[in-house]
């Protein structure tokens, strides 16, 4: 909200969530109604402004969702960022109902088009109302709006309203709709004028009234962005155009300096009232050509089922800012999921989703175009092993230091915990890593306090091995009821650990450590109150009520850790698997070695290197921070 709200800042739906739609359908449903009952050769009866309110809603929120996407990949590859600035949560929950204003707009056109009769019966296309819609944009409107604007930074108006806008300093294309109600009523009074002129004079058309909306979502979304993309080519041939027409960099200095270019769309009017900011044509210059920012540490992860596409960074922000859990995989995002899932798993490469930065290092995540059962499918090993190889190679040749593999890019059937690469090429200047040392770091701090037993459930994997080996250098007995997963500890650990090794058929301990693999029947057979510490990348299925689940390894990032605001998975906000935080506490230490194969970097090396960076430890118990 703004600093301090004003009359009708609250919209009038905002306690309704999602079901704020429900406020449109009686309209829709009546104009639909009438539009397909109306008869054939009485054409004033058909009221085709009012049928298409319902279709341009659907395209006006498809339109901005294309925009987010294409505006958050682009800020990933960093180039042309105009602002460097973090984009944090807080943002990402003040603008997550950017759609209000659509849903506004539908409103107020199904009222006018009800409460007048000119309005009804409108042709599709009338030339003549383009040129009225024009000629009064350019005048009226964009010359009340900029006054109007400077009225809004005078700090009455600003406190109360214009402030909730101006608290977005990284701009994304939503947030040139981000605006307390009594605000956005008043715009929409402007943005009225060309509209209600072209009904008055018979001009009106249901192509050029929609067009003109769609005109506003173009250029309030192409403003806000975060990076230039006009092209200086337009402004060599077309000179006069640069009064007619902003880019991203020049409306990004109003909020950053916020007493300059106070224009619409047209700059004109701050170059007649002396309100253009002197920096403009520099900064215009500066972003357009751009700066590579190669990334230091670079996170290939994947996906995970189908609706997971939407959970992305690039997907929807705010279900991107909550933890991807059980209940989000619903019909309706499933099917919504199941065209883009498809599309996604086309992609001959990985993509870059998302760039963050601590300290001095450039942290990147690429993420592999393919799902969990891609993964599980022998047929599709091939095909991912070669892009992810092919990542490895990008990695290198970007000058990354650390290539960190995330879920399952690192099973040992797919590449050997990554070592194939390092095989393949023993002179790679990027470390990968894989996280293990620190994984099982985490899951150590997980375990309650005075444990002197565990039950180990799951694969002979890596972390597993190197699990069983850190229990057992703390003298902790390593309980298991797979004689093979027995068989392989003794044959991978030390052999005075061995003492700390028991294969029982009881699952009578307090404390078991979960693979992947756990099996609800072997859940059935735990004790009340017994905490199951997953060493997984993916959750076991909480079936138990009466018992404790704590997190899959992961640790809170540092509070200097910027442009975090997409949660990783299921974990909460501003938390990091283990395996993806391994890497970048690998490249601030400048390990010169890889942690792959066989290779361990060490429990507790990698652990207290974590905390010294400001990493902390995660549970959601609570158990591993308390100690």
């Amino acid at each position: 909200m703004a600093t301090r709200p004003g009359p009708l800042s609250r919209w009038p739906w905002q306690d309704l969530g999602n079901y704020k739609y429900a406020v449109v359908a009686p309209w829709a449903a009546r104009s639909t109604y009438r539009f397909l009952t109306a008869s054939g050769s009485d054409d004033q009866r058909r009221d085709l402004l009012g049928f298409a309110v319902l279709p341009v809603l659907l395209l006006r929120l498809l339109y901005s969702q294309v925009w987010i996407s294409v505006s958050r990949h682009q800020t990933a590859r960093s180039k042309h960022r105009i602002v460097s600035k973090s984009l944090d949560f807080e943002q990402v929950d003040r603008e997550r109902s950017w759609d209000d204003q659509i849903l506004l707009t539908a409103l107020l056109f199904y009222v006018v088009n009800a409460a007048a009769p000119a309005a009804q019966g409108l042709p599709w296309w009338n030339s003549k109302g383009l040129v009225v819609a024009a000629l009064l944009h350019a005048g009226p409107v964009e010359f009340l709006y900029y006054w109007l604007h400077r009225a809004l930074h005078h700090h009455y108006l600003y406190a109360r309203y214009h402030s909730h806008h101006h608290a977005s300093i990284v701009t994304e294309p939503i947030t040139s709709v981000i605006h307390p109600f009594a605000e956005e009523v008043v715009y929409f009074a402007l943005f009225a004028i060309p509209l209600l002129t072209m009904v008055a004079t018979g001009t009106g058309s249901v192509v050029v009234a929609n067009g003109y909306l769609i005109y506003i979502d173009f250029m309030n979304y192409l403003g806000h962005c975060n990076f230039e993309l006009v092209p200086k080519m337009l402004f060599d041939v077309l000179p006069p155009l640069k009064y007619l027409m902003y880019t991203p960099s020049f409306h990004s200095l109003h909020h950053t300096q916020f007493r300059t270019n106070y224009s619409l769309f047209m700059p004109l009017y701050d170059y007649l009232y002396g309100t253009l900011d002197k920096s403009s044509d520099d900064l215009y210059e500066r972003t357009l050509h751009g700066r590579e920012e190669a990334p230091d540490v670079v996170h290939l992860t994947h996906l995970t089922t189908p609706d997971s596409v939407l959970h992305l960074r690039l997907g929807f922000a705010s279900l991107a800012a909550a933890p991807l859990a059980a209940p989000f995989a619903t019909r309706l995002r499933l099917r919504a999921a199941a065209p883009l899932a498809k599309l996604t798993s086309l992609l001959g490469s990985t993509f870059r989703a998302e760039a963050n930065r601590l300290h001095n290092l450039n942290i990147e995540t690429w993420v592999v175009p393919r799902y969990t059962s891609q993964y599980l499918s022998k047929d599709g090993l091939y095909s991912i092993g070669r892009l992810i190889e092919k990542a490895v190679a990008d990695a290198e040749a970007s000058g990354a230091r650390v290539l960190t593999l995330g879920l399952l890019n690192q099973a040992n059937e797919l590449n050997r915990n990554g070592e194939l690469y390092v095989i393949r090429k023993p002179n790679l200047k990027t470390k990968i890593v894989d996280g293990t040392s620190l994984a099982v770091a985490a899951v150590v701090h997980m375990i309650p306090p005075g444990t002197k037993d565990v039950l180990l459930l799951g694969d002979a994997n890596k972390v597993a091995t190197v699990l069983a080996s850190a229990l057992c250098e703390r003298e902790i007995l390593v309980q298991m009821v797979d004689k093979d997963l027995y068989d392989c500890l003794t044959q991978e650990l030390r052999p005075e650990l061995h003492k700390h090794l028991l294969v029982s058929s009881s699952y009578t301990s307090k404390v078991w450590l979960v693979g992947d693999k756990l099996r609800d029947q072997e859940q059935r057979k735990a004790q009340a109150g017994v905490h199951l510490v997953p060493y997984s990348q993916f959750p076991p299925n909480a079936m138990r009520e009466d018992c404790v689940y704590h997190s899959t390894p992961a640790l809170v990032v540092p509070d200097l850790f910027e442009n975090l605001h997409a949660c990783e998975n299921w974990l909460p906000r501003r938390v990091m698997s283990a395996w993806r935080a391994a890497g970048i506490v690998h490249a601030l230490e400048k390990w010169d070695a890889h942690e792959c194969g066989a290779r361990v970097t060490g429990v507790d090396k990698a652990w207290r290197a974590a905390l010294a960076h400001g990493f902390r430890p995660y549970d959601r118990h609570g158990a591993a921070v308390a100690k």
